[in-house]
């Protein structure tokens, strides 16, 4: 087989991307570029690696395999330049991702802890749904992620690589609503009282929920406001512009004029949060941002 380390990055791409034209934005690739990589990938090995899907692009099991060892050789290049380069990372880094609800309290705490313990190790951060972290895990993009699952809590699919997932806690669904205005003095909602509220949503994909309302209203939410960003959300709540989901445990960073009530007549809408990696024997970094992670949460 003759393959290139483009197609390698190509490949890893697509996989972390699940479409084309999302990897070829990703590379800074045109489409058309994107797909003849592909094509030439599939060529050299024989076989197909791509499943073209209606909800996207998803590697074959031949696919996989060839993805799990373009970890290893796209690793040995990058370490490769490095060295000749002189550069030489006197540290140990950590490539973690993190759902947003995680960024504002488990993220600044756990990179303290390992400032205190660990300063050898260097971890470089990003955001995403848990949709994207888990393709960027198996994708060799990210080396542990935290994030979130909603009941019964089963598997997230039963892609391969397999994940590890070691839970970190549970946390109460809560809404987030004005401090002044109908709620005020609260600490309790019935969910029929939010069937009319004016909801502030994050806005949904064909593989992402909309989030921000509450799962098991009955009725059809009305939306007033759309926003990914948790501090615009929140900022909107406390200018008494709507309401919003939360977990309880966002309450110790919540801005002033927000509080959060409990939602009495429904059952309770209980968040998981969790650290994953790949499975295997994790380098000693990754299990110390691990460790940090579970004992500051």
């Amino acid at each position: 087989m003759d393959i290139s380390s483009a197609g390698l990055r190509v490949l890893r791409q697509i996989a972390e991307s699940g479409s084309f034209t999302a990897a070829a934005a990703r590379l800074g690739y045109t489409q058309s570029a994107v797909s003849r990589q592909a094509a030439a990938l599939e060529r050299s090995v024989g076989t197909t690696l791509f499943e073209r899907r209606p909800d996207g692009v998803r590697l074959t099991p031949s696919g996989l395999t060839l993805l799990r060892h373009a970890h290893t050789v796209l690793a040995s290049l990058a370490a490769a330049e490095r060295e000749l380069a002189g550069t030489v990372p006197r540290t140990e880094p950590v490539r973690f991702g993190a759902v947003q609800s995680a960024g504002s309290v488990i993220l600044p705490a756990a990179l303290a802890h390992l400032a205190a313990t660990d300063p050898q190790i260097t971890v470089t951060t990003r955001e995403g749904t848990t949709p994207v972290l888990i393709r960027a895990l198996r994708a060799g993009s990210l080396d542990l992620a935290v994030l979130t699952s909603r009941p019964p809590h089963r598997p997230f699919d039963g892609d391969s690589p397999r994940l590890h997932l070691e839970t970190v806690a549970d946390t109460e669904l809560a809404v987030a609503v004005p401090s002044n205005g109908n709620f005020a003095g609260r600490t309790t909602v019935h969910v029929d009282e939010l069937v009319h509220a004016p909801w502030i949503a994050t806005p949904s994909s064909s593989s992402e929920p909309l989030l921000g309302i509450w799962p098991g209203l009955p009725g059809r939410p009305r939306v007033i406001h759309s926003a990914r960003d948790w501090l615009t959300k929140l900022q909107l709540v406390a200018g008494g512009f709507g309401v919003t989901t939360v977990p309880a445990r966002l309450s110790p960073v919540l801005p002033p004029g927000v509080s959060l009530l409990h939602v009495d007549g429904a059952p309770p809408e209980i968040r998981r949060v969790l650290v994953a990696r790949l499975c295997g024997d994790p380098a000693p970094a990754i299990k110390a941002v691990t460790q940090a992670i579970t004992s500051t949460a």
